[in-house]
């Protein structure tokens, strides 16, 4: 029996695929499920109580509005993966490689600015002048405790000494670091953005062309929900 001289080196795995970050709206989720079911109980109840062209025009309703409700609350979503940034609004999908976009800006709307100056508006990441000003609120309380050098009431922990590792970290004559967000969610969401474009955005991999998709799944029921309710009025 004859053995080879040197064996060939065992076939490596794939490297595991670094997953997206997903960012969504839980407020317009929350919105979203509660009037899909408000829709449903009126819906169905035409449909199955009314008399007439009444359940015809529940059934032509739910199929106008019911995409809708899910086009603008369920629906958009920002997937934010190792090459490019996926951005999922209500009619359209547009896929930007982190090469391409210019700055990521936060007004009173979030957006993304490509480098032909296109501006892609992110709806799973609306603008909260309320979270803003929260933000600030307990930004400015913070400043205000580490000034004093006082622990927020009732968030101390007892028993911790000098160098403890406690909620607020450090120890005797160590700053206070509060455990609140001092930045609203979607402008942290932001920020996260952001430092992802300066790691990515000079990667070979992360070069290309900007893609965009209508979302046709969404605009044909639509249109036949619409088609359906003018055909009704128009054979009263």
């Amino acid at each position: 029996m004859t053995t080879p001289d040197h064996q060939s080196p065992a076939p490596q795995p794939p490297l595991p695929v670094a997953k997206d970050r997903i960012y969504r709206s839980p407020m317009a989720l929350a919105g979203g499920v509660l009037l899909l079911a408000v829709i449903a109980w009126l819906g169905f109840d035409a449909l199955i109580q009314g008399r007439g062209r009444t359940p015809w025009l529940a059934l032509a309703g739910m199929i106008l509005v019911v995409p809708l409700v899910i086009a603008f609350t369920l629906r958009p979503a920002v997937f934010a993966g190792e090459d490019r940034l996926r951005i999922r609004n209500p009619f359209r999908v547009i896929g930007i490689p982190w090469g391409e976009i210019a700055a990521l800006r936060s007004g009173y709307s979030n957006e993304v600015v490509d480098k032909a100056g296109r501006k892609y508006q992110l709806w799973a990441l609306p603008v909260s002048l309320r979270g803003r000003k929260k933000a600030e609120a307990r930004k400015a309380r913070a400043a205000a405790d580490a000034a004093r050098g006082d622990r927020p009431a009732g968030r101390g922990l007892g028993g911790l000494g000098a160098g403890g590792m406690g909620l607020f970290g450090g120890g005797a004559g160590g700053s206070i670091t509060p455990t609140g967000a001092t930045r609203a969610e979607t402008d942290q969401a932001m920020d996260d953005l952001r430092e992802l474009l300066e790691q990515r955005g000079e990667a070979e991999s992360a070069q290309g062309e900007i893609s965009v998709r209508w979302a046709y799944e969404v605009a044909a029921p639509v249109v036949a929900g619409a088609v359906l309710m003018v055909i009704l009025f128009a054979v009263h």
